[in-house]
């Protein structure tokens, strides 16, 4: 029996068709801001960038949603910014606007009327008023300071009503300025992380082996002269699939694994008299704890090995750690 949410093939082609030239018709909208990236362009991010205060956006409806998104990503991206409802501005919201502080006004039309109503307020403010508006010759542009033009063709919208193109247009423009301003800032991935400590680029960024590492009496070792007996008490103790092997000032001279032991019991060796630095690793990978997490983990991935030691300026050990910690704390 035939599905009833599987359309004949007519109506299938169809639907693709429709949709295939919505995503023509924004792309073009898109690729015809190319050339409005001019000197208002430049003047607009001059003033975001002298800007003392924070960056003010505001619109209507759709035009809001876009706002609400660019505030969104110039916060994240150096640019502290926050969205205020036009709406709500006329009735105490407007004071959330400082004279430090650039407004970033959107309206396709430039002329609605929530944003045209609070003009006279922000220009007794004193600040900057950036716009971008589908006419430049709407009572929004002609006010502005800057106004940049994300004019459309028409909207994707076979009724040529629903805004589609316009938002979109706003949106990558929205985001031209964002990055420019990240770029003249000079704002980098370390930047962007300590705004998303809680993503697994913050993640990545800003947790340091110290952050992760097990220390004092949690990290396993034993001195190079007890038996391999020993060493795996110890090593069973803090269940870390490996020790540290020290010497009498605690400097790191090996490291002995649950693969070491293996190996060592496929020779025959005798655990309860060998020594550990007889079948150690001698001088093993070490790190500061001042190295990324994320630096730990492609130095083991790189090595093929699941477990750090990490040592102070002198090899002195002060911590461990392994794969487990790094999946943990979700850096893998």
């Amino acid at each position: 029996m035939t599905s009833n949410l599987t359309a004949p093939s007519d109506e299938g082609t169809r639907l693709k068709a429709l949709g295939l030239a919505v995503i023509d018709t924004e792309a073009g909208a898109v690729t015809g801001l190319r050339e409005r990236i001019d000197d208002r362009f430049a003047q607009a991010c001059r003033h975001l960038l002298a800007c003392r205060g924070r960056v003010v956006v505001s619109g209507m409806g759709k035009s809001g949603h876009i706002g609400g998104k660019i505030a969104a990503t110039l916060a994240s991206t150096g640019t502290p910014a926050f969205f205020v409802h036009p709406g709500e501005a006329s009735h105490g919201d407007l004071g959330m606007i400082t004279s430090q502080d650039v407004v970033l006004a959107l309206s396709n039309s430039g002329e609605t009327d929530e944003l045209v109503n609070i003009l006279p307020l922000i220009k007794r403010l004193g600040v900057p008023l950036i716009t971008m508006t589908g006419n430049p010759r709407s009572s929004l542009a002609q006010a502005a300071d800057v106004n940049l033009d994300v004019s459309v063709a028409r909207e994707a919208c076979p009724l040529g009503l629903a805004p589609t193109s316009s938002t979109t247009a706003a949106l990558v423009m929205g985001d031209a300025l964002a990055v420019a301003l990240l770029e003249a800032r000079g704002f980098t991935a370390e930047d962007f992380a300590r705004s998303h400590p809680g993503g697994s680029l913050g993640r990545r960024l800003l947790l340091h082996v110290g952050d992760l590492m097990h220390r004092d009496e949690r990290v396993p070792r034993v001195q190079g002269d007890v038996t391999l007996r020993e060493a795996l008490v110890e090593m069973s103790r803090q269940g870390l699939g490996m020790t540290a092997v020290v010497d009498d000032d605690r400097r790191v001279i090996g490291i002995f694994t649950d693969g070491d032991l293996r190996r060592a019991l496929d020779r025959g060796i005798d655990v309860r008299t060998v020594r550990v630095d007889a079948v150690m690793i001698a001088r093993p990978v070490t790190v500061p704890a001042a190295l990324l997490a994320a630096e730990a983990l492609a130095l083991m991935e790189s090595r093929k090995i699941n477990a750090l030691l990490v040592t102070d300026a002198d090899g002195r050990l002060v911590g461990a750690l392994n794969m487990h910690d790094l999946l943990r704390a979700r850096v893998v």
